[in-house]
């Protein structure tokens, strides 16, 4: 089991991040991008519940085991996207939240937002900047936004795989 949750976390994690950082190559900080970007890459809790369903336990598991492999795998995940977020924050010169926070305020701006509104939303951005610079801040805030993702499909996946009959193992015919 062990080999299964750090494998399927690990590259979940990786396709995460991987994934992340091209959607912000190029279509920006899209929120719902990302969160489907982490969507397909926490697919593979499904895959590591039913691999661990059929390999090690002959087909069969019940919701709290799936369920438990499942949180593993998230867990993981999310513990290689703070890891590998913070090597690309320090491979950046931690210049993310400031880029981040420019294009929140160009965004207000192209809206047409003046005056006292825009004031403080400059003030929000600078308030963004200092909590963000904090690791005490930081780590859980990155951790807490695909963490919750993955524990969404892992008691989905335990749900659907303690049926027998939902994606069953193939069987094997011997060779005659």
């Amino acid at each position: 089991m062990t080999r299964i949750v750090l494998t399927y976390g690990l590259i979940s994690g990786l396709v995460t991040i991987g994934g992340m950082l091209i959607v912000m190559s190029f279509a920006g900080h899209s929120l719902w991008l990302g969160y489907l970007v982490m969507l397909v890459a926490l697919s593979s809790i499904l895959v590591g519940v039913k691999q661990h369903r059929d390999q090690a336990l002959g087909g069969v598991i019940r919701f709290w085991p799936a369920l438990a492999v499942g949180l593993g795998i998230a867990v993981v995940a999310s513990l290689a996207y703070v890891v590998i977020w913070e090597a690309y924050l320090a491979a950046t010169h931690y210049s993310f939240m400031d880029q981040y926070a420019a294009s929140m305020l160009a965004a207000k701006r192209a809206a047409g937002v003046t005056g006292a509104a825009y004031a403080k939303a400059v003030a929000d951005a600078d308030a963004m900047r200092r909590e963000y610079a904090n690791p005490l801040y930081r780590l859980p805030e990155t951790f807490l936004e695909i963490f919750p993702v993955g524990l969404l499909i892992a008691l989905a996946s335990a749900a659907l795989l303690r049926n027998p009959r939902f994606l069953p193992a193939k069987v094997r015919m011997a060779a005659a």
